[in-house]
């Protein structure tokens, strides 16, 4: 038994000539290159002739021994132009630049919601790191195919009576918000925003080139409402670097893809895309890329539609989960036929149009409804809403053409002053205080009242105190009107006579109060 323990030469020798046989020597080769010049954002790099176009390159500068991600746009014979995603004022000639083998990509997850993260996903918060991470997703991928997506029939409500029965957004639709600086874009985002609280709706808000004050207070505002729970803030703002504002709505993109492709129903507003527009054509410039039409290289439109085309609401075999895009584009003078609007006007579905001249009169949110136009309609609204709100459009237009009419004739038939009166309320019951988005229920009630004429007799003045008052007498006397509205969703007999008997009671009552006040 001891002699079999130890073992025999031939045995030994055996094993090392089997491995001898089977040696494979296993060298690590690494592509490494260096950087032959770096201007506004840009690096030149030679010697890495199997980069990917998109992929992730890591340079590391030689002076302080930080690693930079730049991105591999341009693909040359002898060089790449990448763009460097951070401070690229510490990369010098000569500096080593290693391949990744990996495309650009983001860390996503739950851990994301209340958290303002920059184009990367870093938090910029202050917070400390990001918790409950998922995985990660790439940044820029292929859009969803015809196949895996199903019509878009279910509405997404903004709260805001204005958009919700005349240019109604559905979920997974791309609705455009489109107006000159200072017209309420923002407003209607936050608000749309503001609104998802307690449907499941996660939200991402995209900012980018704006002032970082201004992206503070909306955080703040979102706080404040409690909308910041459900919501992810990407933000690029004015002082980053102009390859992080043009990489910041795709990365937006990727983190709001996370949940839709789980089934749920994610909103992403990109605040705003103008402004990724230009960040992309000063990259494009020092890559020397061929300018066109206002100095935008001829890619610019696939720049956005192949953003805007990830905006899905996808069929019940891969989840059934949707995302909305809110795009946003500022105009120069209300010129939409500039070439990123139009652009971004040919990429969606329908544009929600700000002017000016309304916002200034007080008709806040500024809708021109002759402008402005959602492409899936009806579709996405409920039923009850459809049923009130549809000749509520084309009122409003003809309204709008004899308002202009008439301030040029004094002597008008009764049945124009009539339109006339309606159109005034209408407008006034359309107007809506910032940061007040309205339960569609609701809104169904008061549309209800101004196009049934039920309000013709008040003062045009008065209407938004008769609204007011209206809401707060339907939910203390009729609470069971709304909630047939708010679950059945369709304007049936008991609904409509309910409305019916709130609104005469409610208008006795106002009758009532105007006169008190009247007399003292």
């Amino acid at each position: 038994m001891a002699n079999d323990s130890h073992l025999r030469a031939s045995e030994i020798k055996g094993v090392l000539l089997g491995e001898i046989e089977n040696y494979e020597e296993e060298l690590h080769a690494e592509e490494v290159g260096e950087v032959l010049e770096v201007k506004d954002g840009i690096a030149r790099v030679y010697g890495l002739t199997k980069a990917m176009a998109s992929e992730m390159l890591e340079i590391t500068s030689g002076k302080t021994g930080d690693t930079v991600t730049a991105l591999a746009l341009n693909l040359e014979e002898d060089n790449i132009g990448a763009v460097v995603m951070g401070d690229w004022t510490s990369l010098h000639e000569g500096d080593q630049v290693r391949r990744t083998s990996r495309v650009l990509e983001i860390p996503v997850g739950a851990g994301y919601l209340g958290r303002v993260v920059d184009a990367l996903g870093n938090p910029v918060d202050g917070k400390g790191p990001i918790d409950g991470i998922e995985g990660s997703r790439q940044i820029d991928i292929v859009a969803p195919g015809i196949v895996k997506r199903q019509p878009v029939d279910e509405p997404l409500q903004t709260g805001l009576k204005a958009i919700d029965a005349m240019i109604p957004v559905g979920r997974g639709q791309r609705e455009l918000i489109i107006g000159d600086r200072g017209t309420g874009k923002t407003a209607i985002a936050i608000d749309t925003i503001i609104n998802q609280k307690d449907t499941g709706v996660i939200c991402v808000y995209c900012a980018i080139g704006q002032r970082a004050g201004k992206v503070a207070n909306v955080v703040e505002t979102l706080r404040e409402h409690g909308a910041l729970d459900y919501t992810i803030v990407v933000t690029a703002n004015a002082s980053d670097p102009a390859p992080m504002q043009y990489i910041a709505p795709y990365a937006a993109t990727a983190l709001a893809e996370h949940f839709m492709w789980q089934g749920k129903a994610a909103l992403c507003v990109y605040d705003d895309l103008s402004k990724q527009a230009q960040a992309y054509r000063q990259l494009s410039l020092v890559l020397r890329r061929p300018p066109g039409r206002e100095a935008y290289p001829g890619d610019v439109f696939y720049l956005h539609s192949r953003l805007l085309e990830r905006a899905a609401r996808l069929s019940d075999e891969h989840g059934g989960g949707s995302l909305t895009a809110l795009p946003i584009i500022e105009t120069q003078g209300g010129d939409v036929s500039a070439y990123i609007p139009t652009n971004v006007i040919s990429i969606t579905d329908g544009q929600i149009f700000l002017e000016p001249d309304l916002f200034y009169s007080g008709v806040r949110p500024a809708v021109n409804v002759g402008i402005s136009v959602s492409r899936v309609g009806g579709a996405a609204q409920i039923k009850a809403m459809k049923k009130v709100a549809g000749n509520l459009r084309l009122d409003l237009a003809q309204f709008r053409e004899l308002e202009a009419f008439a301030q040029f004739g004094s002597d008008l038939d009764a049945a124009t002053q009539r339109q006339l009166a309606r159109g005034q309320r209408t407008v006034e019951i359309l107007k809506q205080p910032q940061y007040q988005p309205m339960p569609v229920e609701n809104q169904v009630a008061a549309i209800y009242a101004v196009t049934k004429g039920y309000i013709d007799e008040v003062p045009v003045d008065r209407v938004r105190a008769w609204e007011r008052g209206f809401h707060e007498h339907v939910k203390v006397h009729h609470a069971a009107v709304l909630e047939l509205i708010r679950t059945g969703k369709v304007l049936s007999d008991e609904v409509t006579s309910g409305l019916d008997a709130a609104i005469a009671e409610w208008n006795e009552a106002f009758a009532a109060q105007s006169a008190a006040v009247a007399t003292a």
